[in-house]
């Protein structure tokens, strides 16, 4: 497969990078530093840009066979100054995949946003998703709702705290809102982002990941 990785310059998107092209599959890391990626390989293609920029995001999408949205602020501060820092992206995005063909598109989302907020612990629930964590969480729902209108083959995992551990295998991928495991780690998360452009086993679902 041919994928475009968005946010692939460090963490979760940088690790899906990794495993995709471990698997044999074609990559485009798309980051305002993709620089940052500090390996190269023969699959892989490193392309500057901006996701809350529409022509930036309208020159990479076409000649993909499935687009894996990671991008995420590394400062709550990012969200003041664009409380629409998911969404804006992730609109231009699906607007482009309508356009020119991309039809699977994986997004990465977050554990308590919308009817998943029930299976918080109290203290997650009242000050990360209440309070620190209200507006990127909020932006998330838009981000999803516009995922699920698309009209794509989407997904949208909502994987439980991230963690840097090593790849475990076991995680639980839950497609109803019940309780999972608290913690999940980056390289597991990123296996699931991967294996979601390849199977049309979660098409079309909201996946729970922990373990």
């Amino acid at each position: 497969m041919n994928l475009l990785v968005i946010g692939a310059s460090q963490g979760t998107g940088a690790l899906c990078v990794r495993r995709a092209i471990a698997q044999g599959h074609r990559v485009t890391a798309f980051a305002r530093r993709p620089e940052k990626l500090e390996f190269e390989d023969p699959l892989l293609r490193k392309v500057v840009g901006d996701f809350h920029q529409e022509a930036s995001v309208r020159g990479v999408v076409p000649g993909h066979d499935a687009v894996i949205i990671t991008a995420s602020a590394t400062r709550l501060g990012a969200f003041r100054e664009n409380p629409r820092y998911y969404s804006q992206g992730t609109a231009f995005v699906v607007d482009e995949m309508r356009a020119s063909g991309p039809r699977r598109l994986v997004v990465l989302s977050a554990l308590g946003v919308g009817d998943s907020r029930v299976v918080l612990n109290p203290v997650a629930r009242l000050l990360l998703a209440g309070w620190l964590l209200r507006v990127p969480f909020a932006d998330h729902e838009v981000q999803e709702r516009l995922v699920r209108e698309s009209g794509l083959d989407w997904v949208i995992a909502r994987p439980s705290r991230l963690t840097h551990g090593p790849a475990r295998g076991r995680y639980v991928k839950e497609t109803s809102v019940k309780s999972i495991p608290s913690a999940i780690s980056r390289e597991d998360l990123a296996e699931f982002l991967v294996e979601a452009c390849a199977k049309s086993t979660w098409v079309g679902q909201t996946v729970l990941l922990g373990g």
